[in-house]
């Protein structure tokens, strides 16, 4: 009888045990998704102010729920009001001519930032960009949402990139002191 006593002891103890893990394990997946919850969608995104001030480098990075790509506009300042139109496309078309530029990747994402990549008083280039090439200096190789990137052109006061990425995925767009923020999420439950 004592052995019965403890076996079924044993067999409480266990299933317990258990059920506090996958407990737990719901509790950390619940967190995660709490913590990725990105209600963004994918519609278009607008502002039209023109900054005034150019251009000055484009960057990528990743985190846990989305990748994203950092605009720096040299000399702005969290009081200036950076412009943009951010929305997806069929095809990536140059600006000024009307030309189509091939982005790889599932779905294209077309970027237009209110600054020109070169000086209005010198004229002089303030980013590198060429025409339908990958974004000089970007390498989005391993990202998990991210797939391509292509400079379009500096025309009328913007610069045009496209952002090839893996599917027609919710992002965001928002300003951090002078830097245009564009994250595109990993996932629509956001769940990477």
């Amino acid at each position: 009888m004592r052995r019965w006593g403890t076996a079924i002891a044993a067999i409480v103890l266990a299933s317990a045990g258990l059920a506090g893990t996958a407990g737990a394990a719901q509790a950390v997946g619940t967190s995660r998704a709490a913590a990725c919850a990105t209600a963004w969608g994918s519609l278009d995104r607008t502002d039209p102010a023109l900054s005034g001030k150019p251009l000055e480098n484009i960057r990528t990075g990743q985190n846990e729920c989305y990748d994203r790509m950092v605009f720096d506009i040299k000399g702005a300042t969290a009081a200036d009001r950076i412009g943009y139109r951010v929305g997806y496309v069929e095809t990536l078309n140059q600006a000024g001519t009307g030309d189509p530029i091939p982005v790889g990747g599932g779905a294209i994402l077309e970027i237009k930032v209110g600054a020109s990549s070169y000086d209005y008083e010198t004229g002089k280039s303030t980013y590198p960009g060429k025409a339908r090439q990958p974004l000089p200096g970007v390498d989005v190789s391993g990202y998990q949402t991210f797939r391509d990137t292509r400079y379009a052109s500096s025309f009328e006061g913007e610069t045009q990139v496209g952002l090839g990425v893996r599917a027609r995925l919710p992002f965001r767009v928002f300003q951090s002191d002078g830097h245009l923020v564009v994250d595109v999420a990993h996932s629509w439950n956001a769940a990477s």
